[in-house]
């Protein structure tokens, strides 16, 4: 079924829901590659057909996306690799983004009351005091450096050639330049490519992005090194101390990526979650709310039924107020990952749950100790490899700024700390910056079955969560999974999607359980992921309608070659 809008769940006379999907999967058994762009898709199931596996398809696509879907991603970026090998191997690449040194926890002046880091003149969202030391380029080259087939100039050289040669705007991108338009016109080098001519390019305009193509291809022939400790790196050290930025080239060449073991749980009848660990606060509340809701018959009570939603509100407040006390960054703060994600944590906190009334929570008490703009993708190849990665540079096009000649725009990731010191999550010299990341893999009696993630900010999580949720306990298809209806609680008022069904009693049942619920178009952003069926190995890329998302998939396979001797009839 073919709609034009965000599908709504249609109730059968049984009581049960069909749901009409706005995409639609592409399957294959030899490779699947699923992304918010379709060039970029393309670009990492071109890799695979050149003998790569699932991490060389993933990191290229991941370098495309920094090309054809400019507002999200970048070389100077943050982000998180998990990866699920066929030998076993399985391992979170974090590089995400770092406080510069010289920062100090009252570098901002916070605005009073503010629920997203609100601070005076927007210094954390916009120019140069916004950046953070960018780790993307670090990790995507290790990723293929450790664990792929090929060489990271030919991963790279997709993305090479789709700024070369340029890509044509999409509404998405179009959208997204108008709402950065401000943001952009104080840049030049930002300017002249995104407002070609001083305007909103249209639909179709062809973007080609000259500079960054030449960036690539040094990282391609040169290797990381020409980012962290070489000239792009000194390129970025030059715009900031012009424009009173605080990176040097010093912390830049220093910084580091960390190679560490994914969050896993067990979850439901037979399912093992991998998921990325602190300072991705995702995979961590992911599981707490799948063991909250444990307690509760959500598939008794039906997707989008007024407890079932209620339930869900109230584990995300339970999750909220956990990630603002307890997640940081690991290697300052003591996070207590295995008691937030124990079985009994879980059963504690649903006990804390009223199912006749909305209410606010306060984090949980640890026991006391023994002597979240983004983009995503995933890939599997035909091996048994996976990878789900989710990078970003935070905000839409990051702090706005491209460094001169290069083409490289920078993130905002510092509006993720929190302005006001004292808090667990305050700005500090050199801290790994808290992420909501939630690029995950979950396997079925051991074997790969899916793997997804979004994009979104604050509700990545929660809308990576929900997805889980409608394939093990609602039976929905990943197709369905990721486009069905979302909601999202951070405890200052429930939002749904408009599109669930029969939304305005919705609405007025929640109201009435204490819930100051509203109904916005959407929740979050673009989700895609792969689904491998565990009886025939097909695997089944999918995307949602929130974003330009798009799976590729490879089938087919060799020519029968002809035997060399030919049979006959003795006499």
């Amino acid at each position: 079924m073919k709609l034009n809008s965000p599908p709504i769940p249609t109730q059968s006379s049984g009581g049960k829901y069909t749901f009409p999907t706005v995409k639609e999967p592409a399957s294959g058994s030899k490779g699947v590659v699923t992304s918010n762009h379709v060039l970029a898709s393309h670009a990492g199931v071109e890799l695979l057909l050149a003998g790569g596996n699932a991490v060389d398809a993933a990191i290229g696509t991941m370098f495309a996306l920094s090309v054809v879907e400019p507002m999200m991603t970048t070389v100077f970026g943050a982000g998180f690799t998990n990866i699920h090998m066929a030998d076993g191997t399985d391992i979170v690449i974090d590089n995400y983004a770092e406080v510069p040194k010289a920062a100090t926890p009252d570098l901002f002046e916070p605005i009073p009351d503010h629920l997203d880091h609100g601070v005076v003149d927007d210094l954390n969202l916009t120019g140069h005091l916004a950046v953070g030391v960018g780790g993307t380029c670090l990790g995507w080259a290790t990723a293929i450096e450790k664990y792929g087939n090929l060489e990271l100039y030919d991963v790279v050289a997709p993305a090479v050639r789709l700024a070369t040669k340029g890509f044509p705007v999409s509404p998405y991108l179009k959208q997204s330049i108008i709402n950065a338009e401000s943001g952009l016109r104080r840049f030049t080098d930002s300017q002249k490519v995104f407002l070609p001519g001083d305007h909103v390019p249209e639909v179709g305009h062809r973007i080609i992005r000259s500079d960054y193509a030449n960036t690539l291809e040094r990282i391609g022939s040169e290797g990381p090194g020409y980012l962290y400790g070489g000239p792009l790196g000194k390129a970025i050290a030059d715009d900031m101390r012009a424009h009173g930025g605080l990176i040097t080239e010093e912390e830049i060449s220093d910084y580091k990526i960390y190679e560490r073991p994914p969050v896993i749980a067990r979850i439901g009848a037979g399912y093992e979650i991998l998921a990325p660990p602190p300072p991705s606060s995702g995979g961590a509340h992911i599981v707490q709310m799948m063991n909250i809701l444990e307690s509760y018959d959500l598939a008794g009570t039906g997707f989008g039924s007024t407890e079932g939603v209620h339930l869900l509100s109230e584990a995300l407040k339970i999750a909220f107020a956990d990630r603002t006390q307890y997640m940081a960054d690991p290697l300052t703060t003591d996070i207590p990952i295995d008691w937030l994600i124990s079985k009994e944590y879980g059963q504690d906190r649903a006990n804390d749950i009223d199912l006749n009334r909305a209410q606010q929570y306060s984090y949980g008490e640890r026991p006391a100790p023994e002597h979240n703009e983004t983009t995503t993708c995933c890939a599997m190849d035909s091996d048994g490899n996976v990878v789900a990665s989710t990078n970003t540079l935070h905000g839409a096009f990051g702090s706005k700024v491209t460094v001169p000649g290069t083409g490289t725009l920078l993130n905002n990731t510092m509006q993720l700390m929190d302005p006001r010191p004292g808090r667990t999550n305050s700005i500090a010299p050199g801290k790994r910056i808290l992420s909501s990341m939630s690029p995950v893999i979950v396997l079925k009696d051991g074997e790969t079955n899916f793997a997804l993630g979004s994009v979104g900010g604050l509700r990545i999580f929660s809308s990576v969560h929900q997805a889980i949720t409608n394939v093990i306990v609602h039976g929905m298809t990943l197709q369905q999974a990721v486009e069905s209806p979302r909601i999202f609680d951070q405890g200052h008022g429930l939002e749904i999607e408009a599109s669930f069904p029969d939304v305005q009693n919705l609405l007025s049942e929640l109201s009435n359980l204490g819930h100051e619920a509203s109904a916005p178009f959407k929740i979050g952003g673009g989700m895609n992921g792969i689904y491998r069926d565990l009886e025939t190995g097909l695997m089944s890329g999918v995307a949602c309608w929130r974003a330009d998302g798009a799976p590729v998939a490879v089938g087919g396979g060799e020519a029968l070659v002809e035997p060399t001797e030919t049979l006959g009839v003795r006499d």
